[in-house]
């Protein structure tokens, strides 16, 4: 015993360590964290992604930062006398030694008797560790000369601090942050006596069971004359103890996270405004809880600022998935129509206040007939391309595409940052109109902004840039005359009425999308600074249950847009040049006289649709070649099939040889299984057009009833 205290002696008295050690600045300079932080465009965390899996090391916490019950409870069980010695605790040493003399006569575990500036300098110097085995006598001779050395250059709060943050508390945790976030969900400053006293307790050691823990945790208590029960510590020690190392945090960035710090780093700042994630997350999962009852569980949502291209919210899902929905490519719906009407203007096939003829439409694709059908299963006649796209109608559409060419769109599109359309045109056939393709809402969102910058297209980013020059890609008179449609409440009452969620009280254009059996929803949208994209359905590709455009993404898109513009109304920008404003009228007065915007040199006064009796009679459904297939889930006593004509005044059906109703309204028949042959003749019974056409299905021919 007498060596062991001539050599601890000796290290007391040397002036020279075995190996230097550092500055508390070049500890805390060379320290890193187990997770990245994502920051916001201001310097705020937002999220995190872990890139060290070897250990659980937060952020570095100043001692001030620091509960002052924690610092107490680790003096009193690691090193009482700590703020009274240099570096080694003579008195403690000797202490230890004789009671390790005893304790080795009984087979007892021996006591240390290291200080904290000594375990301290076996956590920065790893030959000072201790192994298995215990430390060897040369490295208790080290430690206590780097001890020695710590104390000379560190003050006594630096050594605490240091101590703190690197300390190992349990398992992979590492630091006072980490153990305080993970084992009681709440930062260093906000530990109370019994927590500390567990974390104290846990110092000494890191793997034992709860109940040891408790044990050591509750004469710590006593030793602090503190008043908090045993039982109470032993709860909060075995719920603490019990829980899992990961991060009790919400998931307010993740896929944006992870895209810019995947890589690894400290920090990383980006475009995201905190505040306005929060916003849109809780605004996704609000209105998510609204329709599950409908089977609509995922959602995704961006917002991008119109002149910069920063990407102020990413919200790839709800915080319940890995998926990350702003990416996840999903049927677009008829989020594609404002580009293609775009494309009809600025080539001047059409204006906004041309006449489309929204009536039954066979187009012939591949080996089959493509037959649209409109969102509410009925046809307006004649509609101006106003009216058609705002209020979304189908058919015209089709029209639409036929007439300004399929190859044509599918170039626009793909110029338009739709990467994700990687068939050739002829793949999505006359489909595409209606939104056939797979698009992922960050291509789809930036497209609307092209329309949002008047054509001016660009990219997007999460990093904060330079600005960017935009590249003009769209005709600007035809990207206003768009927008102006997308804004106009009135134009989309035939589909949406006067009151809905995407009639905002300030300028803002809108489109929603639902694709084939409700799978996906959409809703984008621009003001003249902020475009806002969202998408509901769910992700494993289920089908919704009766959630449109207008109930699923659009509530969640309203109060995006609400939240951006709650200091400032959005506005319309002005026109470019080479618009012109005129009063236009209608002949027949299939929509009401109007003022209507128009590229100079295709204005008009009167838009005069083509009179029936002008037009050359002939079967518009079932069109000759058709299939039609019997639906089993429809009654068999109300399916029908809608039989429809052109110029059909004057003129009789004629089925199977069997004269049936007047040609002049739309008959409705009940499918038969089998081949037939439709006929339109005159009074004379002359055929002037025919159609052949299939039933295929289970149902018996057993009569012909037309209503």
């Amino acid at each position: 015993m007498r060596h062991v205290l001539a050599m601890l002696a000796c290290a007391a008295l040397c002036a020279t360590a075995a190996a230097a050690m550092p500055t508390p600045a070049q500890v805390q300079a060379a320290y890193r964290t187990s997770d990245a932080q994502l920051l916001d465009r201001h310097g705020v965390p937002i999220d995190s992604v872990r890139i060290d899996m070897r250990v659980r090391r937060l952020a570095w916490t100043p001692l001030a930062d620091i509960s002052p019950a924690l610092g107490a409870a680790v003096l009193q069980a690691e090193d009482a006398r700590f703020m009274e010695h240099g570096g080694i605790d003579l008195r403690a040493a000797g202490q230890a030694a004789w009671d390790n003399l005893f304790h080795n006569l009984l087979g007892e575990r021996p006591r240390g008797a290291s200080t904290i500036t000594m375990q301290l300098a076996g956590l920065l110097d790893a030959q000072l560790r201790s192994s298995r085995n215990g430390r060897s006598w040369q490295q208790k001779w080290d430690q206590a000369l780097a001890a020695r050395e710590i104390e000379a250059g560190w003050s006594k709060q630096h050594i605490l601090e240091a101590y703190l943050n690197l300390a190992p508390f349990r398992g992979e945790l590492q630091g006072v942050q980490a153990a305080a976030r993970i084992l009681f969900r709440k930062l260093p400053s906000g530990l109370d006596q019994a927590e500390s006293v567990i974390l104290a307790a846990l110092l000494r050691a890191p793997g034992a069971a709860p109940q040891a823990v408790a044990r050591r945790a509750c004469a710590l208590e006593r030793e602090l004359h503190a008043s908090t029960s045993c039982a109470a510590i032993e709860w909060q020690a075995e719920v603490a103890l019990g829980r899992s190392a990961a991060l009790p945090v919400d998931a307010g960035a993740r896929q944006a996270a992870r895209k810019l710090l995947g890589e690894g780093g400290l920090a990383g700042r980006s475009t995201l405004d905190a505040g306005l994630q929060r916003f849109a997350l809780d605004a996704l999962r609000r209105h998510l809880r609204a329709l599950a009852g409908r089977n609509a569980g995922d959602g995704a949502l961006v917002v991008i600022d119109n002149a910069s291209g920063e990407l102020l919210a990413y919200v790839g899902n709800q915080g319940n998935s890995e998926v990350d929905g702003v990416l996840a490519l999903r049927q677009a719906g008829s989020t594609l129509k404002p580009f293609l009407y775009e494309l009809a203007l600025e080539r001047r096939l059409l204006t906004a206040a041309s006449l489309l003829d929204d009536s039954p439409l066979d187009v012939a694709a591949g080996a089959g007939m493509y037959v649209p059908q409109n969102y509410d299963r009925q046809f307006k006649g004649y509609a101006s391309v106003r009216t058609s796209l705002a209020s979304s109608l189908n058919i015209p559409a089709v029209r639409t595409l036929m007439n300004t060419g399929l190859e044509r769109f599918h170039a626009r599109l793909q110029a338009l940052g739709l990467n994700s359309l990687t068939e050739d045109a002829q793949f999505y056939g006359p489909s595409l109109a209606l939104g056939s393709a797979d698009v992922s809402l960050l291509e789809l969102a930036n497209a609307y902004r092209t329309l949002a910058n008047g054509g001016m297209h660009g990219s997007v980013s999460l990093r904060p840039r330079v600005p960017e020059t935009g590249r003009r890609l769209l005709d600007a008179g035809a990207s206003f005359i768009v927008g102006d449609i997308l804004a106009d409440r009135g134009a989309r009452s035939p589909t949406f009425g006067l009151r809905s969620e995407l009639a905002t009280a300030y300028w803002s254009a809108v489109k929603t999308g639902t694709s084939k059996d409700m799978r996906d929803n959409w809703c984008l949208g621009y003001s003249d600074r902020y475009t806002v994209g969202v998408w509901v359905g769910n992700f494993d590709g289920q089908p919704m249950w009766d959630v449109s455009g207008v109930s699923g993404a659009a509530p969640v898109w309203r109060d995006v847009m609400d939240y951006l513009h709650r200091d400032r109304p959005g506005r319309q920008a002005a026109p470019p040049r080479g618009l012109v404003r005129r009063e236009v009228r209608f002949l027949p007065a299939h929509e009401a006289p109007r003022s209507e915007w128009f590229l100079a040199g295709t204005e008009t006064d009167l838009v005069e649709a083509v009179a029936p009796a002008r037009r050359a009679p002939q079967i518009l459904y079932p069109a000759d070649g058709s299939i039609i297939a019997i639906d089993p889930d429809i009654p068999e006593q109300v399916e029908r099939i809608v039989l429809r004509a052109q110029a059909g005044q004057g003129l009789a059906w004629r089925l199977d040889g069997t004269q049936l109703a007047p040609a002049d309204v739309p008959a409705a028949w009940r499918p038969l299984a089998g081949e037939h042959r439709l006929e339109l003749v005159d009074t004379a019974g002359k055929v002037i057009a025919r159609s052949r056409f299939e039933v295929r299905g289970e149902r018996p021919a057993n009569g012909s009833t037309v209503n």
